[in-house]
């Protein structure tokens, strides 16, 4: 019996919010290093924190 993992839809609905809030925010703009690569991941998952003014970098 092969067993399925469903993914939520709350899940789906977050992170694609934090992707466009990243996307406003500039985060997505020129990914070229692995910083930058983990402040957009980073921004997409703590959206909420992006919409307040807290910038961040990794």
């Amino acid at each position: 019996m092969v067993r399925r993992r469903s993914v939520s839809l709350g899940l789906v609905i977050w992170i694609v919010i934090g992707l466009v809030v990243a996307a406003n925010k500039g985060f997505l703009e020129p990914i070229d290093s692995l910083s930058r690569v983990l402040s957009a991941v980073l921004a997409v998952l703590v959206w909420p924190l992006v919409l307040l003014g807290i910038h961040f970098g990794v």
